[in-house]
């Protein structure tokens, strides 16, 4: 398979019609293999337009996906990433995301939860030698490389911890899909001055990030 022409299809035939202009964030997309980020029965399907299993259920709770190429796309271009910017990635599954954010960044903190798919990225990463992988619970962030000037949360999330604004450097970005299913949308919060706005983006539904749940009431 022509993997490299297979990239250059999925920039001009998904991302580009999807309102994606930037041009960092489309070469950065034309530079990394997603290939090479895939388990191995799944290289052939690397490029298809939707979101890709990494992880099973089965190895770990609800199953782990690189996101479908569009939306990531778009999410990025919300971030406005620049070469002098430290991201940190909320779950970095096998690290697709994490190499392009070490082309848009000056440095990426990639966090996981997973140890096995922490491993992977690592493995995965390693011409990448501004990414560092951590291993953490997802919702707590990365407190100890705080701060920085993007979190971008890699998957839709139900409830959002105030305490990743705190680690957020004053005029930092965070970059979000909130809620599930087709009523998802994609959000953009700057921190500035101690305080945090918000700004709705546009409609997507994303696969779901585990540990982002609102505690359910007690009901007699």
């Amino acid at each position: 398979m022509d993997f490299e022409a297979a990239r250059i299809k999925m920039v001009d035939n998904q991302i580009r019609p999807t309102d994606v202009t930037s041009h960092t964030v489309l070469a950065a997309f034309l530079s990394v293999p997603r290939e090479n980020f895939v388990p191995e029965r799944m290289k052939p399907l690397a490029y298809i337009d939707s979101d890709i299993e990494v992880a099973s259920p089965a190895q770990t709770p609800g199953g782990r996906y690189l996101m479908e190429p569009s939306p990531l796309a778009k999410l990025l271009q919300l971030a406005t990433i620049t070469k002098t910017d430290t991201v940190l990635e909320i779950g970095c599954s096998t690290g697709y995301a994490s190499a392009i954010l070490s082309i848009l960044a000056e440095s990426v903190v990639a966090l996981e939860s997973n140890e096995a798919l922490a491993a992977t990225a690592t493995q995965g990463l390693l011409s990448y030698d501004n990414v560092t992988v951590v291993t953490g619970e997802l919702e707590k962030g990365c407190a100890g490389k705080a701060p920085f000037d993007v979190i971008f949360i890699h998957g839709s999330i139900e409830t959002l911890p105030p305490a990743l604004f705190e680690q957020l450097n004053d005029g930092g970005r965070l970059v979000v899909v909130h809620g599930f299913g087709n009523a998802s949308r994609a959000k953009l919060f700057i921190h500035e001055n101690g305080k945090t706005s918000e700004r709705l983006a546009f409609n997507t539904a994303v696969k779901p990030l585990p540990g982002f749940k609102k505690a359910r009431d007690f009901v007699f």
